[in-house]
């Protein structure tokens, strides 16, 4: 399969997104290059308020990821998080923060991924603020990023702008349906891999990507 590349569109507020992180890291470990493009999910006028009726829909749905994935979510993020009033389900401050660990070196945009999903779904803490954000990066070792995320420069907001930019452009071009999808891109041409892959054997995520 030579070093395939793929493209990886997600939300860093999605569950489904955080239950696929082993099936990308397991790629990424196997040499797979990952090219990881936010789509603004929910953000912007994807951003909404956290009430009791979203809540529960989210805690189901959460618990079948975790059944599906092996995937966590404690009692702590649901308790600290799920079901608390006046805040906010909205990403833009997490994407930010994975545009910024990213900034000089695309491929700490992962690990940043990671870190944020993890402080969310597992510790539960709320990183839809720029101060929650940038304190996960630094626990990460990512302390520029998160100094750059409380602080942001003209070209981080740029760099920011593109980044989100080019993944909803991509997503609309694909006609995805949510997120997480992947995507192959090969000779400006991009061809979508069903997301249900990213949900299976490692080895049939492999032929879809050696078939795309």
């Amino acid at each position: 399969m030579g070093n395939p590349e793929v493209t990886y569109l997600f939300d860093p507020l999605c569950g489904w997104c955080y239950g696929a992180s082993p099936m990308l890291e397991k790629l990424s470990a196997g040499g797979v290059r990952i090219e990881l493009l936010p789509t603004g999910l929910f953000s912007g006028a994807g951003a909404r308020p956290m009430d009791g009726g979203f809540a529960a829909h989210a805690w189901a749905n959460d618990q079948r990821i975790e059944r599906l994935t092996g995937q966590v979510f404690t009692q702590g993020y649901r308790d600290n998080v799920l079901n608390v009033r006046g805040t906010l389900l909205d990403s833009h401050a997490a994407t930010l923060a994975i545009t910024a660990a990213g900034l000089e070196n695309p491929g700490r945009r992962l690990a940043a991924l990671k870190a944020i999903q993890n402080a969310r779904y597992v510790d539960g803490r709320d990183i839809v603020t720029v101060g929650g954000v940038a304190e996960v990066l630094a626990a990460a070792g990512m302390a520029d990023a998160g100094e750059l995320v409380e602080a942001p420069t003209e070209g981080l907001l740029t760099a920011h702008r593109e980044l989100v930019g080019r993944g909803r452009a991509l997503f609309q071009r694909l006609h995805s349906n949510g997120v997480p999808s992947l995507a192959i891109i090969s000779n400006d041409a991009p061809r979508l891999i069903g997301s249900n892959a990213l949900f299976g054997s490692f080895d049939n995520l492999l032929a879809h990507i050696a078939a795309a």
